[in-house]
Order: structure tokens, then sequence, then C-alpha cells
């Protein structure tokens, strides 16, 4: 670095020129002290000393008067420069640009649009990364949630796609995101990097115009970032090509897992040139993560900023135990409590979301909703009210707990103990971004014990409990209510609600037989028969009597006849009045036993029954 000075020479000697005449007009003529270059000068003169001093005023006060305003002139003349040569000094001493993204390799256009941004340091995993990636190596980057990750892909990405041109419907790079709000706020730092640079971006999201987003690709994209499922489906369609596709991006890679993308991404993966540049980014690495890393990447560079899962030191959390009824009051008084600027609360499920909203703006606070279900020009004008300070607190899913960067979010609410420990990291790491500081607060039930010691070991920290003055001191619960899930309203199951139900089913079973013998008699109350049937039934045990299978039945219906008692024998078979199905004759093994029933049978009908000349 160099270093230059902030006066120039000249302007310095004049100036003290200056200041020596001052000095000497203000001595009188017999106090002052003769200096070694006033002897030489009088001597080289042949003057004496006193004769000079003797020498009227006005003599010696105008060349002294002219080299004080030319030294004056030349100072202000100079001072810009000086200025200008100092706020330099300053800048490069506090910031200094050649020693920040620089050194990394990028080009001079994109480290204007750093410069004019702000950024002037890169992050720890930018660092690393951005010259692997210029380099053409595939990268397998994991980092804490808020350190950078986008702009460690984007900056490289753009440098290495500003040489040339994308031709139609056939993208050079593309860029998987998990969600819709990511993929935009990736567009957006596109176009923030971008700026001076001659390229252009697609964006194929779900809720969007299928048309508008062909007419795009067909002009020709240079960056295309994109959901799995709307990729696929313009795929399908005809709508593009991806043998042209120079880099592949997968971001949140975690997060796509938990969503069920990831044989998505395996099709979109074999659609995909085998030569090609691959960059892997996660916050979290487990073990499916690192097999699909595997599967992807060639020979990667691994880059590990800071342990998985882990929370980000500027970050202050508190958790908070109350009742299952208590909860809506308990991040009320939070809310009111803490110094929210703008803050957001996380819920488990999209239904919750619908009523904790609600339950906020009855109490005058200014919310707004962000799930799935929701429209995406509805989550859009959301998103953009929350972000200017419009909207000051957000209920969501954790459909806004990946990648979406708020700048000077404050707090985080997590209304829910996230199923999974891992979203628990996303959710907090919405604040304490960039270095600012930033307040996280989790409210859990009893029954939330299990969650919430997986979050403690995933961390390997305890969250520091908080108490709320106001409401009730409750205790952790021996189980964990959330395995058999959730009823209606979100209330926990009854531990032992499905044994009861289990009982009463096995009983009616066991006693069914009993009532139905019971109900047999009086359904031959309600129907009595002729005699002459009657006297037809008591014949018919004798024609059963070579069935040796129907034995038990028999035996059975025996039993039925004796409990009859003083409603008579009980009515057996039809009557009268015979089916003629039930007299047509059996086919293939059983077809001798057929024919041995009908002949005993035969003498039974008479040419009066119904259906005998059908059987003939």
């Amino acid at each position: 670095m160099t270093f230059r000075a902030a006066l120039p020479i000249r302007g310095a000697l004049k100036l003290a020129q200056a200041a020596l005449g001052a000095i000497k007009r203000a001595i009188p003529p017999n106090e002052r002290v003769p200096f070694l270059s006033e002897h030489s000068e009088a001597e080289n003169a042949g003057t004496p000393v006193e004769e000079q001093a003797q020498s009227p005023a006005l003599e010696n006060a105008a060349p002294e008067i002219e080299t004080a305003a030319d030294a004056e002139r030349e100072i202000e003349a100079d001072s810009g420069q000086a200025a200008k040569t100092e706020s330099e000094l300053e800048y490069e001493a506090e910031e200094p640009v050649e020693d920040g993204f620089g050194p990394l390799g990028l080009s001079d256009p994109i480290l204007k649009a750093l410069h004019e941004k702000g950024y002037l340091r890169p992050t720890p995993i930018q660092a690393q990364a951005i010259p692997a990636v210029l380099m053409g190596r595939d990268v397998l980057g994991c980092a804490q949630t808020g350190t950078g990750k986008t702009a460690g892909f984007t900056l490289p990405m753009l440098d290495i796609l500003s040489g040339s041109r994308a031709r139609a419907r056939m993208p050079r790079s593309l860029i998987l995101e998990p969600t819709r709000e990511l993929a935009l706020q990736v567009a957006e730092n596109f176009v923030l990097y971008g700026k001076h640079l001659k390229l252009n971006h697609a964006l194929l999201i779900g809720g969007e115009s299928m048309s508008d987003q062909k007419d795009a690709l067909s002009k020709g994209v240079d960056v295309l970032i994109a959901t799995p499922g709307r990729l696929i489906d313009l795929f399908e369609r005809g709508g593009l090509l991806l043998t042209d596709v120079r880099v592949l991006v997968i971001d949140e890679a975690d997060r796509m897992l938990d969503m069920g993308f990831i044989p998505d991404i395996e099709r979109i993966v074999a659609m995909l040139p085998r030569k090609r540049q691959t960059l892997f980014f996660s916050a979290t690495m487990a073990p499916e993560i690192r097999r699909l890393a595997d599967a992807f990447l060639n020979n990667p560079k691994e880059i590990t900023v800071s342990k998985p899962a882990s929370v980000a030191t500027t970050i202050t959390a508190g958790l908070v135990l109350v009742n299952e009824h208590d909860k809506r009051e308990a991040l009320r008084r939070l809310i009111r409590s803490e110094d929210v600027q703008n803050a957001l609360i996380f819920c488990n499920r999209k239904r919750d979301v619908d009523v904790l909203l609600k339950s906020l703006l009855k109490h005058g606070f200014s919310a707004g909703a962000l799930h799935g279900d929701l429209a995406q020009s509805v989550r859009f004008a959301t998103l953009e009210k929350f972000k200017a300070n419009e909207l000051r607190l957000l209920v969501c899913s954790d459909v806004a707990a990946r990648g979406i960067d708020i700048g000077g979010l404050s707090h985080v609410f997590n209304f829910d103990v996230p199923h999974h420990c891992e979203d628990y990291v996303h959710r907090i790491g919405r604040t304490g971004r960039a270095g600012k500081e930033g307040r996280a607060f989790t409210i859990a039930t009893p029954d939330d014990r299990l969650a919430v010691e997986a979050v403690e070991k995933l961390i390997a920290a305890p969250i520091p409990r908080i108490e709320i003055p106001g409401l009730d001191a409750v205790e952790w619960a021996e189980g964990d209510g959330r395995g058999r899930g959730r009823g209606r309203g979100g209330k926990p199951v009854a531990k032992g609600r499905d044994k009861p139900r289990s009982a009463p089913r096995a009983e009616p079973k066991e006693h069914e037989q009993p009532k139905a013998k019971e109900r047999e008699p009086v359904k031959a109350e309600r129907a009595p028969k002729p005699e002459g049937a009657r006297e037809r039934d008591r014949e018919r045990p004798r024609r059963d009597e070579p069935r040796r299978e129907r034995e038990p039945r028999e035996r059975d219906r025996g039993e039925r006849s004796d409990r009859g008692g003083e409603h008579g024998p009980s009515v057996r078979g039809f009557g009268s009045d015979v089916p003629a199905f039930m007299l047509i004759r059996r086919r293939g093994p059983a077809q001798a036993v057929a024919e041995d029933n009908s002949e005993v049978e035969a003498p039974d009908v008479t040419p009066s029954d119904d259906g005998a000349h059908i059987a003939a």
C-alpha cells in the first residue's frame, strides 16, 4: 500500500516562511535575534545587521505579505487534492478493497458493484469458495445460515458467464432452490451484483405464468433459477433444453431432503451433461446429504467454516415452558416486554398460522401470514410489506426458514418447537445475521420434552429457561405427547386413548353370538309359519344326516330349538318357498354329493312349489 503526503511539500515550505515573517513583525527590532541565514546574507551584501534592522517597515513587510499570500493561494489550490488524499488514506486503512474481494480474482465490474453496495470484506465461506469456483472445481460447502453462502456462488458464476452468450431455450447455468421465496432472493442478488454485466436471468417458480417463462427462455438465459417442480413441468412440455448447462448449483440441499425433492433432483441431474461444474451447499451435513454429494460431485473442494447445525454467537436464545392454553398469552407478553422492531413467528402447521394471525390481529398487533397454501402473489406482497417495515410481525411456516435474508430482523419466536431439530437452526438463523445482534425465543409445552432435548443435543448447548410473570410454572412431562400426534384444535391426544378404544371393540365380538340367539325367538314370533311348513322342517334333519360337515351347525340349531320353549319350534330354511337356485345341481368335484342330495330332497318338492318347473 502506497501512502501519499496529505500536503504538498512546496506549500508547506511557503507556509513556514509566512509564519516566520509574522513572528519577525511581532518582535520589536531591538529585541530580535539574528538567525544564521541573516548573518550570511548581511555579510554577502556587505551591510551591517543593525542597518538592516533599521530599514523601513514597508520595505520589509511587502515581500513578507506577498510571500504569505502566495503560500495561502498555493495551499487553497492544493487543499482539494490534499483532502481527497486524506480521505483515500482513511478509506484504504479502514476498508482495504484490494485486500478484500480483489485478491479473490473477481473482475472489475463485479468489484465495482460490491463497492457500490458496501460489501468490502468477504465472509470466510466466500473467501474459500470463490477462488475454487473460478478454478472450475466442484465445491461442497457447509456453513451455518447467515454466512453468505449465496454470494459465495453467485459472484464467481457471474465472472464465469460474462465471457459468452446463451442460446434460445438453452440456459448456461442452473440454480435449484427449495422454495419460491429463496429463488426470488437469489434472482435479486444476480440483478444486484451483475448490474454492470450484460447477463440475463430467468425465474421458474410455481404460481407464475408459464407462457411468460417460456418467452423469457426463448430469448436466451445465462442464469436459470428454478424450483424442481416447475423445472420438470416445463421440461416435459418442451419449453427448455438442459444440454448446454455448464454450472449446476444445488442450494439448501438439506431443505430439499426434508421437502422430498431428492428424487426430482436426481432426475434433473440425469438430464444435464456429464461434463459440468457442480456446486453443492447445505447448512447441515446429514448422511443422506453426504450420499448425494458423493453421487453428484467429482473430487470436490470441501469447505466447512463452522461445525454443522451450529448457532451464531450473535443470537441470544431463550426457552419458555408453559401450558398448552397459555402459549398465545406467553407470546403476547414476550412481544410486549421485548424491544421488537420486526419479528418472525414460526408455527409447525399452516392451520396454526392462520389461527395465530387472527389472535394477534384481534389484540392490536400489526401482523401478516406466510405459508405454502397462499397464492404466490399474496406471498410476495406480504414479504415485501414486511421488508418495508409496513408489518411488524410475520407469522409463517418453515417456508420462510431457509435462506430468506431480511435485513435488521431483531427477533424470532418459535410458537411451536420444530418437528425436525435442524429446523431450529434455520429458524433462529433469520436473526443475528452479518454480525448484528438478535434474540430468539421458543415456546414449549410439557409434552415437547423430547423435541427440546433433540434440539439441545444438535446444537450441543442447553437453551436457557426464562420465566414469564403471571403464568403458571410447569415442568416437563414424563413421556412425549407428540408421539401419537395431535388431535383436533392442536390439542395433544390423551396418553391412554388408544387402549380404551380397543377393549370395547373386542367385547361385542365375544358376546355377539348370545345376543343373536336371544333375538332368534323374537323373529320366530313375528313371522309364524304354517303347520305344513313346520312338519317339513321337522323332517329335514333326516335328509341332512348324510352331510357330516353340517353336524355342528345342526347341533347348534337343535340348541336354538330347545331355547324356543314357549314360542314353539324355530323355523328352519325358507319354509314352503324354496328358491330355484338351491335346486340347481353343483358342478365339479361336489357334483356327486349334489346328486345324492337332490334325490333325497325330491319328494319334499310339491308341484305347487314355485321354481320347481324352472329347476326341471
